[in-house]
C-alpha cells in the first residue's frame, strides 16, 4: 500500500533527492499518513534522514527550513500506515542500530515480533511500533555478520540473508554509507520495477515513481533481489543465484498523464478521461475484417472453445466490473458466470476445473486478495486471465494471459476511468468467446462492436450535457445523512459502484440494492426527503423491466424520497415521479453501464468537494491494496 522509490547516480549531486521528492508525489495515492527520505554519499558515517507524519507536503516544507546534503543514493518511502501509528517516529526510512543502513518497507512482516524478541534479548533497542524497524535493526546485524566473515560490507548479501528470514509480504529498499554506490532491493508478494536509464538507475513500487526520467522498465519477479548501481542491474533469487530472463517494457505513458493538468483534482480529470479510457481499452483489439483479435491473450482458441464456466475474482468497483461481465457474457456466450470477492474465494474451496476460466481484474495489478485468489485458481489448474491497468505488476505476470486496459494511470484513490475500462475489457473477452464458441452469429458480433465503439462519444455527451445538472443536483443533497441506490440488471451493479462512490469520497452511509429486494425490507429506511436513487432501464425492448423500475419510483415517491433518476433521453415515464433526472443518450442495455456510470461518478465527487474534503486522498484508504 506504500509508494517506495530508489535511485543511485553517477556522482554526488542534488538529483537523488530530487527523484525521490517527484516521485514520491506521484506515488502519494499509495499512501499518505507519512513520508521520508535517506540519503548516502562518499563523506557520511551515517545515513542522512528526514521523515515526518502526515502529507507529503509536510516532509518537503521541512526539507526547506533545513537542507539535506548532496547525495549519490537515496531512498524515499510514503506510507498507508499497517502496523504503527502513523507519526513521525513511525515514518519510513528505518535505520540499523549504528545509523549505517536505512530502509523502507511496502508490507506486512507478520514474524516481525518473533524477531523482535529475539533482537531484544541481544540489547536491541525499538523507538517505533512499526515491523519495518525490526527489519532494519535485523539487516543492520546481519550486515555486520557478512563483514566479520567475509572482511568488507556487502548490503546485497546481508539483503538477501534477510529476506530469507522473513514471512509476510515485504518489498524492501536499502542503503549503507559504506557503500554509497549502490541500492539495494527484495520483494515477497508486493511490487517493484526497476527504471534503467543512462548513468542512473531506479526503483519503484510502480513505474510512476520515475517515468519522468525514463520509459524503460524491468519486472522483479516474485522472491527476486536487485541491486542498481548508475550503470548495472543485478536480479538474483534470494539464495544468490543470478536471474537472467527478467522482462524489459517500454512505459507508454508520460510524466503529464500523472499531473493535474489544470484540473482541480486528480478525480475530476479522470472521470473527463472516460471516454479516452473505453477508446484506448478498444483501440488495437480488431483485424481488417472486424473481428476481436486479442493479441496479449495468450490462450490457445481450442481451451477458449472448452471452456464451460467463467469465475471473476476481484474486489471493491473491479468487482462490480465483473457483475456487469456477468449479464453481458452469459448473453452472448450462454455459460454461467461467477463473481467472486476474491478475499472469499480460496477459502471456501470453489469448484475449479481445467476448463474453468478465471478472469482476475485489479486497476494496479497488485490487489493481494486477487492476486492469493489466482495463484490457487491455477494450482487447481484453471487458466488465468487478468485484466489489469499497469504493466509490470504482479498479476499480469502470474496470470496465463492479460488483457491489458491502456487507461493510464489512475491516480485518484476512487477508481473511475479504470471502472469503465475494466468494463469495456470484459466486453471484449465475452464477445472473444462468442467469435471462437460460434455462439453468435459474425454480423451480430460485428453490430455490437460497432455499438462499443460509439460508447466513448456517448460518455462524451453525458459530460458535456449533464455536468450542471449533477452539480446542481449534488448542492440540494450535500447535507443528506444517507442515500439509497437502486436498480435491476445491468442497473444494479452501477448502483453498488455508486453507492461506493459516495462511501469513498464523501462519506456518507448509503447502500446500494437491486430495485427488486425493495420490499423484502429496504423500503422500511425511506422517509421523508430521504434520497434515493434509481437507474431506470430503456423502455425499448425490455418494457417489462422498465415499468417493474418506475414502479419502485413510485413506490419510494410515495413515502416521501427525494428521487434522483438516470434515464434515456426522451423517456416521458419519468418525469412523473422523478425529483432530478440526469439523462443517457440512447444506447444498448447492456452496454447502458459506461454511460449510467458517469453522472454517479460526478455526483459522489460533487457533493465532497461541497463538503471540503480531499476527494483524491480520502481518509483511511489507499488506491493499492497489498496486504491481505
Amino acid at each position: 500500500m506504500c509508494g517506495i522509490v530508489g535511485y543511485i547516480g553517477e556522482s554526488t549531486c542534488g538529483k537523488p533527492l530530487e527523484v525521490c521528492l517527484q516521485g514520491l508525489q506521484r506515488l502519494e495515492y499509495r499512501g499518505y499518513d507519512s513520508a521520508g527520505v535517506a540519503l548516502v554519499n562518499n563523506q557520511m558515517t551515517q545515513v542522512a534522514v528526514r521523515k515526518k507524519a502526515g502529507r507529503l507536503s509536510n516532509l518537503i516544507d521541512d526539507i526547506q527550513r533545513e537542507s539535506l546534503p548532496e547525495a549519490i543514493g537515496a531512498i524515499g518511502h510514503t506510507r498507508w500506515a499497517t502496523n504503527g501509528a502513523p507519526s513521525d517516529v513511525n515514518a519510513h526510512p528505518h535505520t540499523s542500530s549504528d545509523g549505517q543502513i536505512a530502509i523502507i518497507h511496502n508490507g506486512i512482516i507478520e514474524n516481525a515480533n518473533t524477531l523482535k524478541i529475539a533482537l531484544q534479548s541481544e540489547g536491541y533497542v525499538f523507538s517505533s511500533g512499526t515491523d519495518t524497524e525490526v527489519a532494519a535493526k535485523l539487516l543492520g546485524k546481519i550486515a555486520q555478520l557478512v563483514i566479520e566473515e567475509t572482511g568488507k560490507p556487502d548490503l546485497f548479501e546481508a539483503l538477501r540473508r534477510m529476506a530469507r528470514m522473513l514471512t509476510g509480504a515485504f518489498t524492501i529498499l536499502a542503503v549503507d554509507v559504506r557503500q554509497p554506490n549502490i541500492v539495494v532491493g527484495a520483494r515477497h508478494d508486493s511490487p517493484l520495477v526497476v527504471g534503467l536509464g543512462q548513468g542512473e538507475n531506479f526503483l519503484g513500487s510502480d513505474v510512476a515513481a520515475f517515468v519522468a526520467y525514463t520509459k524503460e522498465a524491468m519486472e522483479l519477479g516474485q522472491d527476486e533481489a536487485v541491486c542498481i548501481d548508475a550503470h548495472n542491474v543485478t536480479v538474483t533469487d534470494f539464495y544468490g543465484n543470478e536471474v537472467h530472463d527478467s522482462h524489459r517494457f517500454i512505459i507508454d505513458w508520460d510524466a503529464t498523464a500523472a499531473e493535474k493538468g489544470g484540473w482541480d483534482s486528480f478525480m475530476n480529470k479522470e472521470i473527463h478521461e472516460d471516454p479516452a479510457a473505453v477508446r484506448e481499452t478498444l483501440l488495437g483489439r480488431f483485424n481488417t475484417k472486424g473481428d476481436i483479435v486479442l493479441d496479449e491473450v495468450h490462450i490457445d482458441e481450442e481451451d477458449f472453445r472448452s471452456i464451460d464456466k467463467i469465475i471473476v475474482v476481484a474486489c471493491g468497483t473491479a468487482s462490480y466490473a465483473g457483475l456487469v461481465a456477468k449479464y453481458a457474457i452469459e448473453h452472448w456466450v450462454r455459460i454461467p458466470v461467477e463473481i467472486e470477492l476474491a478475499h472469499e474465494f480460496r477459502y471456501r474451496d470453489p469448484i475449479l476445473t481445467s476448463r474453468t476460466l478465471v478472469v482476475a481484474i485489479s486497476q494496479s495489478g497488485e490487489t493481494m486478495d486477487t492476486l492469493m485468489a489466482l495463484r490457487h485458481a491455477r494450482e487447481q489448474g484453471s487458466k488465468v486471465l487478468a485484466i489489469c491497468n499497469t504493466q509490470g505488476s504482479t498479476i499480469p505476470r502470474e496470470s496465463d494471459a492479460v488483457l491489458y486496459t491502456h487507461a493510464g494511470p489512475e491516480i485518484a484513490v476512487a477508481s473511475t476511468k479504470a471502472f469503465v475500462a475494466q468494463i469495456t475489457a470484459t466486453y471484449l473477452i465475452g464477445l472473444y468467446l462468442a467469435q471462437v464458441k460460434g455462439t453468435m452469429f459474425r454480423d451480430e458480433i460485428h453490430q455490437i462492436i460497432e455499438q462499443l465503439n460509439a460508447m466513448p462519444d456517448k460518455i462524451q455527451h453525458v459530460l458535456d450535457t449533464q455536468s450542471e445538472v449533477v452539480l446542481e443536483a449534488a448542492k440540494a443533497m450535500k447535507d443528506a445523512h444517507s442515500f439509497l441506490f437502486l436498480g435491476r440488471h445491468v442497473g444494479y451493479p452501477v448502483a453498488l459502484e455508486g453507492a461506493l462512490k459516495l462511501k469513498e469520497i464523501a462519506y456518507t452511509f448509503t447502500e446500494g440494492f437491486a430495485a427488486g429486494e425493495l420490499k423484502h425490507g429496504p423500503i422500511a429506511l425511506v422517509d421523508a426527503g430521504e434520497p434515493v436513487v434509481i437507474i431506470v432501464p430503456s423502455a425499448r425492448g425490455r418494457n417489462t423491466l422498465h415499468n417493474k423500475v418506475i414502479s419502485a419510483i413510485e413506490e419510494v415517491k410515495a413515502r416521501g424520497a427525494y428521487t434522483i433518476v438516470i434515464a434515456e433521453e426522451n423517456d416521458p415515464d419519468v418525469n412523473k415521479y422523478a425529483d432530478v433526472i440526469f439523462w443517457r443518450p440512447s444506447c444498448p442495455t447492456l452496454l447502458s453501464p459506461l454511460v449510467d456510470v458517469v453522472p454517479l461518478q460526478l455526483f459522489a465527487m460533487d457533493i465532497a468537494t461541497l463538503k471540503g474534503f480531499d476527494i483524491d486522498k480520502p481518509r483511511n484508504l489507499a488506491k493499492s491494496v497489498t496486504v491481505e
